[in-house]
């Protein structure tokens, strides 16, 4: 008998009983933090003996605060979330894998997600039009014409895979769809006893800005493409048990204050205080007057303060807001008496409340957060509101150059009429993202700001690109019931789409007249946005510096019209009398923002809107799908292509071999990131993938960018290792000069050329590759095509220093084998340079069920002498030995489904 036989349980709710695997009773469950209790519950639930065993949970229910991390364990999230950047390559995947199991002689019908796995289409609509009553059926026109291929590839997944669910485009923001109603927070299913089983929502998702449901007491984040598949195919993911550090909460948000106000001041808090794959967790009696959508908002910065995830406990809070959003009042009783049953509840006020022990600790006083904005390029740089002009005027000189103009320039548009820009305008400021568009509050009070500024005759300037974005059909239902669309209108604030649009750089062009006026001049332009990413060159390639800020202070910047502005001292404009008109004369009061929010956001609103989330509008419903289980896959698509990855695979894998005659691809550096070797952005003519589209007839104007493409392996395997920060030394080791970028030394061909052709050259010539590289390998966010295209380039092996833990567990889903160099030792304490050739030896150990600790490795010089040295195997755990012995997850997870 294992725990998870003992542990077993009955819960009533509702009238209703559930088993659950109770937790409330296990030694050292009450010490324990509200996220590594979810953590216990996760391994109860899924213990199986080999990659999860009794020991892994007595490991966590004896966690010591103050001990770094060192225990691996294995999480197994209940659903997957992606958005259609980064989940296309996930469904085509699956798709592929039908086929693989069709070409095995199986059922193609047993590839599906095995945990409900959900996909909402939003990072694909650009701020074509605007400032007309019309932009957002202009932008959804355009929208799929670009992306047509995708939106139909997409469409037939939703109805051949099980499990798999599609929120069509137009319908909302991932992350604010997940929380008004994906999200469960105590799920439940069937079992093949006839019995249903209650257990905790837990969710990843290919997008970073997952931790938004942190606010509903879900635990998840945001992780790579593989680990997605993996999750979605039921598979766990590795992790190590963590350090949390517990931030309480106390007071309430002064006059003036917003939610955005109060996350940017945690933002900073926390990137000071250093969070970087920690757990962050909210507690104390203050969390009670936190509302659910101030929470979301502060769990979404979860990636721009560093942690995995920012997450609050389930309290009333947690059911008040199930109950708004319409989840039915039998779920709402299920999520009460299973979080109280397994002392989840988190009401500090309970008598039997506990508080949890922590790693570490902050605290905020809420009476204390000013209003704020972040910039100019980070989102952790925070600037007092009353210091904004003085800090623009300090920082502005940098971004200026010897070409920079700095008397203003003319502009004549027929959109907007005539004006004068000059360095510090706002070119554009756009109320858009998942941060603040979820939160009810702050969009209110942009539109109460709007109404004022309306009423006293104000206008935004006429240089300024205005936009609103919100995450859900929701925020214009009240909105537009509470009378305030109209007053947005009036000041250019139509609606222009339902997704991420700025935030994710879908800004979409400037005005021709003041681009122009922009680049001649190299003016020093702004964009203000009420996002959550502000990186330089991310929002609009016309503008250097990017701020975010509430809702109601990007309109109010669109009425100042530049950043070089002093909301005390300067009035915004005046009023029909020609009196001054200051930015506290149409600031609304707490009062009336919480009045209009409490008088018209309703229950109502929320059932109605998701009634029919995955229906879609006539475009989606009128899109040319294929049907049947199979993809019919087109082969002069440039968008979605069959993948590679399982030609020629049989039923039972090939014994692994040892590497023989190996030569160096790429000889890196230290600290080289996934964003270092994963394509991304927009890419030239000139390169191997702009080659690829142009002798496919496809302009460079339609090249769009990598991440519309991920759907397309030959796009995204010509830009591996392609950033043009990469700096390849092994040119260096044969004497050539470091091109930044793709570029390698082809030892056949005897001659510099892109790493992609080089590659190609190999293959053919069937010569393995490894790569070799220094510390920290793989930092930065975990990127599936980090470790698709490493393999894809025929890497057999990458061997560094040190890995960063998911892109070591990502190449093994790969079928790539990580090693170390001996402790102390390094290419260069080693005497190599990467011009010889490479035998690895032991490997094949594997094939007994054995994972070596070390392999050894021969390097043979030009010369004919040898270095010899054991590399230390860096495959952790029992699950990725198999992935590696199969030659990659998908592999392991396709032949265990056709036993």
């Amino acid at each position: 008998m294992s725990l998870r036989d003992d542990q077993l349980a009955t819960l009533k709710a509702a009238g209703k009983d559930f088993d659950y695997y109770n937790i409330a009773n296990l030694d050292g469950i009450d010490h324990l933090p509200y996220s590594l209790k979810v953590l216990v519950e996760n391994l109860v639930r899924n213990i199986d003996g080999a990659n999860i065993t009794d020991e892994h949970v007595k490991t966590l229910l004896d966690w010591d605060p103050n001990a770094e991390p060192s225990h691996e364990i294995q999480f197994t999230p209940s659903r997957v979330i992606m958005q259609d950047f980064t989940g296309v390559p996930c469904i085509v995947d699956l798709a592929t894998m039908r086929d693989a199991v069709k070409d095995l002689g199986g059922d193609p019908e047993v590839i599906n997600p095995q945990v409900q796995s959900d996909m909402v289409i939003d990072h694909s609509v650009q701020i074509d039009k605007y400032g007309i009553a019309d932009a957002v059926q202009q932008n959804m026109d355009i929208e799929y014409q670009r992306n047509g291929e995708r939106y139909q590839f997409l469409r037939w997944g939703q109805q051949a895979f099980k499990n798999f669910r599609v929120v069509p485009p137009g319908t909302g923001i991932i992350h604010q769809v997940n929380i008004e109603y994906l999200a469960k927070v105590v799920m439940s299913k069937a079992e093949a006893n006839g019995n249903t089983l209650a257990y905790l929502d837990s969710c990843v998702g290919t997008d970073s800005h997952t931790t938004t449901e942190n606010g509903l007491g879900v635990l998840g984040w945001g992780v790579g493409g593989i680990e997605a598949e993996a999750a979605m195919l039921g598979q766990p993911i590795s992790m190590l048990v963590p350090r949390v550090v517990g931030f309480k909460l106390t007071g309430s948000i002064p006059e003036g204050v917003t939610a955005t106000d109060v996350v940017l001041t945690i933002t900073d808090m926390l990137r000071k205080h250093g969070v970087v794959g920690k757990f962050v967790e909210f507690y104390g009696e203050g969390i009670a007057s936190v509302p659910l959508a101030n929470r979301a908002t502060i769990g979404n910065m979860g990636p721009e303060f560093g942690s995995t995830c920012g997450i609050f406990p389930i309290d009333n809070v947690t059911l008040d807001y199930l109950r708004l959003t319409g989840r039915s009042e039998e779920q709402v009783a299920l999520v009460e008496a299973y979080a109280k049953a397994n002392k989840l509840w988190g009401d500090a006020s309970d008598p039997d409340y506990v508080e949890p022990q922590y790693s570490e600790y902050e605290e905020l006083d809420l009476g204390t957060v000013v209003p704020s904005i972040a910039g100019p390029k980070r989102p952790q740089d925070r600037i007092l509101l009353s210091e904004a002009k003085e800090m623009f005027e300090k920082t502005a000189p940098a971004y200026e150059t010897e070409k920079t103009v700095k008397d203003p320039v003319a502009v004549s548009t027929d959109f907007r009429g005539d004006f004068d820009i000059e360095n510090g305008d706002v070119a554009i400021a756009s109320i858009t993202s998942c941060t603040n568009t979820s939160n009810p509050s702050v969009m209110i009070a942009a539109g109460l700001i709007a109404r004022n500024a309306h009423a006293k005759g104000l206008k935004p300037k006429p240089w300024v690109k205005t936009s609103l974005a919100p995450g859900s059909q929701v925020v214009a239902d009240y909105l537009k019931a509470a009378g305030l669309q109209d007053d947005l209108d009036a000041l250019g604030y139509q609606l222009v789409g339902f997704g991420c649009a700025t935030c994710i750089g879908n800004s979409g062009p400037l005005l021709p007249e003041i681009s122009e006026a922009i680049n001649a001049n190299d003016l020093t332009v702004t964009a203000v946005l009420s996002g959550n990413r502000n990186f330089e060159g991310r929002i609009s390639p016309d503008v250097k510096m990017n701020y975010l800020a509430s809702p109601p202070l990007v309109i109010a910047y669109a009425l100042a019209g530049t950043m070089d502005f002093d909301f005390e001292t300067q009035p915004l404009g005046t009023d029909a009398d020609g009196n001054d008109v200051y930015l506290k004369d149409i600031w609304p009061t707490n009062s009336e923002v919480a009045a209009v929010v409490d008088g018209i956001v309703s229950r109502e609103m929320f059932l109605k809107d998701y009634a029919s989330v995955f229906d879609g509008d006539h475009r989606w419903k009128g899109l040319d799908v294929p049907e049947g289980e199979l993809f019919a896959w087109n082969d002069k698509s440039t968008y979605v292509r069959k993948q590679t990855f399982f030609d020629g695979m049989k039923a039972t894998p090939d014994p692994v071999a040892d590497i023989h005659g190996a030569r160096v691809l790429a000889l890196l550096g230290d600290s080289v990131t996934t964003d270092h070797i994963s394509p991304a952005g927009a890419f030239k003519a000139s390169g191997p993938a702009g080659k690829y589209l142009t002798e496919r007839g496809v302009e460079p104007k339609n090249f769009n960018s990598y991440g519309s493409r991920r759907g397309n392996h030959e796009i995204m395997v010509r830009g591996t290792f392609g950033n043009i920060r990469l700096r390849n030394q092994l040119l260096a080791s044969v004497g050539e000069e470091v091109t930044p970028g793709g570029f390698t030394y082809d030892f056949l061909a005897k001659k510099p050329t892109t790493i992609f052709e080089a590659s190609r050259d190999y293959i053919d010539n069937k010569v393995p590759l490894v790569v070799l590289a220094g510390k920290e390998y793989g930092t930065g966010s975990s990127r599936d095509w980090a470790a698709k295209g490493t393999v894809m380039l025929g890497v057999k092996a990458v061997i560094t220093e040190s890995f960063e833990r998911i892109h070591r567990s990502n190449l093994i889903g790969m079928g790539v084998l990580p090693l170390q160099f001996p402790a102390g030792e390094s290419y260069e304490s080693l005497g190599l340079n990467g011009t010889e050739t490479y035998d690895i030896a032991g490997v094949e150990k594997l094939n007994e069920g054995v994972t070596p600790k070390t392999v050894h490795v021969t390097a043979t010089h030009e010369d004919g002498s040898k270095t010899e040295f054991d590399a230390v195997v860096r495959i952790d755990t029992p699950g990725e030995a198999d992935y590696y012995r199969n030659g990659g997850i998908l592999q392991y997870v396709l032949r265990n489904l056709m036993k």
